[in-house]
């Protein structure tokens, strides 16, 4: 009987900086500890903190920066096959087709290690792999569409909000009217199809070049932002889903009726707290966290085609450089995916 081999292909970061620090290059292939599972990746989507674990996670305070022991795999999202078991594990067998967000966010420094030809998983976080759809499709969901599901939906946990002191609680959406602002990238077309799934009014903001897809994923409205500010052209609005965030988030603020909501995705540098207040407009966010079980939820929405996963573009493994810097070059329309097979 042939010996199994001990490594694998991964990308690799043993210092912090741009692109150029991924490296394609040999790994110790993991092996699955009790309650874990060892999936033979066959795509990896990308996802902001691929690249802000690549970069140092500069843009957080340095009291929020994860230590990190190079060198370092990044990656999150993954479809694949089950190679092996570990112990403790049950319902799950060689040969299943599943997905997973790794470790997240338990594994910001490093540790989930999605970008590799096998990654050992958590059992509790996966899911079997949508039917009808292929691997790549599958692997753009997991970060995006559970962030949209978490934020709008359920949160599905009761950890404590790092980001602010109460839980996030999602609003209703059936007959109200819900503005996407980053409407085309890969958290906001999540979030678009989950407003029209709940019988929401969705105005979609991006840029003039992705009209055709919002609107074909079901946006109602659409504003270029490119043409003139949508906090200009809207009001009355009931909720506000900011799936680029930061400080510019608070502008918004504005086009929401007094009792609306606003949810900025990425919440670092909203200064707008006191204007929220005296509008009458609630502001809450969390932080996405990995769910096997809300996976499988999904799945059934993905595989009956309610929910769609949108690839911008796709490169080998071996390319994950040129795909980072694709990212910074902008304007993704859904998902960057890493193929592995």
């Amino acid at each position: 009987m042939a010996a199994v081999d001990q490594t694998m292909k991964a990308i690799r970061i043993h210092a912090f900086g741009g692109p150029e620090v991924l490296r394609y290059e040999d790994a110790p292939r993991p092996q699955p500890l009790p309650g874990e599972v060892l999936i033979q990746v066959h795509a990896v989507g990308l996802n902001p903190p691929d690249w802000y674990l690549r970069e140092g996670y500069k843009m957080l305070p340095p009291e929020w920066q994860p230590q990190v022991s190079f060198p370092i795999i990044p990656g999150t999202d993954v479809s694949g096959v089950v190679q092996a078991v570990g112990g403790g594990v049950q319902g799950w067998a060689v040969g299943d087709e599943v997905y997973a967000m790794v470790r997240f966010p338990d594994g910001l420094a490093g540790q989930s290690q999605a970008c590799a030809e096998y990654v050992s998983v958590p059992a509790t976080e996966l899911a079997r792999k949508p039917r009808g759809i292929d691997h790549a499709h599958a692997a753009a969901a997991p970060m995006s569409l559970l962030t949209a599901w978490q934020f709008l939906i359920e949160q599905g946990h009761e950890v404590p909000n790092p980001l602010q002191p109460r839980q996030h609680v999602p609003v209703p959406l059936a007959g109200r009217t819900v503005l996407v602002n980053g409407a085309a990238g890969g958290v906001g077309h999540f979030a678009l199809q989950l407003a029209k799934w709940q019988g929401a009014r969705v105005i979609a903001v991006a840029s003039g070049r992705h009209e055709a897809l919002v609107r074909d994923l079901g946006a109602d409205a659409f504003i270029d932002y490119t043409q003139a500010p949508a906090e200009a052209q809207v009001h009355d609005v009931d909720l506000v889903v900011d799936a680029v965030g930061g400080p510019g988030s608070a502008r918004f603020l504005r086009t929401l009726r007094r009792g609306g909501a606003l949810f900025p995705i990425f919440p670092l540098g909203f200064a707008g707290h006191e204007e929220a207040l005296q509008r009458g407009v609630t502001v809450s966010t969390t932080q996405v966290r990995s769910s096997g079980a809300q996976l499988s939820v999904l799945a059934e929405l993905l595989e009956a085609g309610t929910v769609r996963a949108v690839i911008d573009s796709r490169f080998p493994l071996a390319q994950a450089r040129q795909a980072h810097e694709r990212a910074a070059a902008g304007h993704i329309a859904g998902k960057i995916v890493l193929t592995v097979r």
